[in-house]
C-alpha cells in the first residue's frame, strides 16, 4: 500500500471539515475522491500535503507517518499535488515554473533530464518555454501546473480539480494526460467535480459528501449506481 489514511478529521478553527474519513491508494493506482463542491476533497488533499493540519488520524506513505512532517517534507518523500486553480507564479517563463518544481536534492540532481521528458510529454511547453505564464491559454496553464509538479519526481501525484474552468475539449484533453502518467508509473489520486470523466478512468473511487465518505468502489461500478448518477450525472 503506497497512502494509508486512517481515520482523518480536519477543522478550520472549531469548524469540522472532514469527519473520520479512511482510505488508501495503492501503488500504480488511479483513485478518484470525487463530490459535490465544498464536500472537503481540497481539504483532503491539503491534509495529506502538510498544508492543512489534521487533528486526529494517521496518514502512512509507503509505511512511513507523514502527519507531522512539513509539506516540503512531504514533498520530499513523493507526494506531490497539483493545486487547484493552478497556482502558476505568472511573471515567470514557463520554464523558471517549470524549474521552480524541482528544488528538492533528488529533483534538482535529475533537473535537466527531467525538464527534457516533460517537454517531451508537453512539446506545447517548450514551444512557449520563454514566454511567461500569464500569456498562455488555461489548457496550456493547466499542462504547466502538471509539468511542475513531474519535476519534483512523485511518486504519488494529487489532482486538485484539473477540470475546473476548461472548455470540455481540454477536459478530455487532461484527463487523458493523467492517464498517460500514470501509464509511465506515477501513481495517481485525483479530486473532481467532473464525476463521470473521473469515474471512468480510476481504478476505485470514494464519493465524499458533507466530509465523510458514503459510497466508495470501481470506477466502473460506480458510474453505474443509480444515486451517483441521480445525485452527480442528473441522469
Amino acid at each position: 500500500m503506497l497512502l494509508d489514511v486512517e481515520n482523518l478529521e480536519v477543522f478550520y478553527g472549531d469548524v469540522q471539515a472532514i469527519f473520520g474519513i479512511s482510505f488508501c491508494v495503492d501503488e500504480g493506482e488511479i483513485v478518484s475522491i470525487v463530490g459535490s463542491n465544498a464536500a472537503g476533497k481540497s481539504t483532503t488533499l491539503r491534509a495529506i500535503s502538510g498544508i492543512l493540519e489534521s487533528k486526529t488520524g494517521s496518514i502512512k506513505f509507503n509505511g512511513r507517518p507523514m502527519e507531522d512532517q512539513t509539506p516540503d517534507k512531504i514533498v520530499e518523500a513523493g507526494i506531490v499535488q497539483i493545486p487547484e486553480g493552478r497556482q502558476l507564479f505568472p511573471a515567470m517563463t514557463v520554464q523558471e515554473n517549470l524549474e521552480m518544481g524541482s528544488f528538492m536534492p533528488e529533483a534538482k540532481k535529475k533537473r535537466a533530464e527531467t525538464l527534457k521528458q516533460v517537454y517531451r510529454t508537453f512539446p506545447i511547453l517548450e514551444e512557449r518555454s520563454k514566454q511567461f505564464a500569464a500569456t498562455l491559454s488555461g489548457g496550456e496553464q493547466q499542462m504547466l501546473a502538471i509539468g511542475r509538479g513531474l519535476m519534483s519526481l512523485p511518486k504519488l501525484l494529487m489532482f486538485d480539480e484539473p477540470s475546473l474552468g476548461l472548455a470540455p475539449m481540454l477536459v478530455k484533453e487532461i484527463f487523458n494526460i493523467a492517464k498517460d502518467i500514470n501509464a509511465q508509473g506515477t501513481t495517481v489520486l485525483m479530486v473532481e467535480q467532473n464525476v463521470y470523466h473521473a469515474l471512468s478512468m480510476s481504478s476505485r473511487a470514494y464519493v465524499l459528501e458533507n466530509g465523510r465518505f458514503v459510497l466508495e468502489g470501481k470506477g466502473k461500478d460506480l458510474l453505474e449506481d443509480e444515486n451517483v448518477k441521480k445525485a452527480y450525472m442528473g441522469i
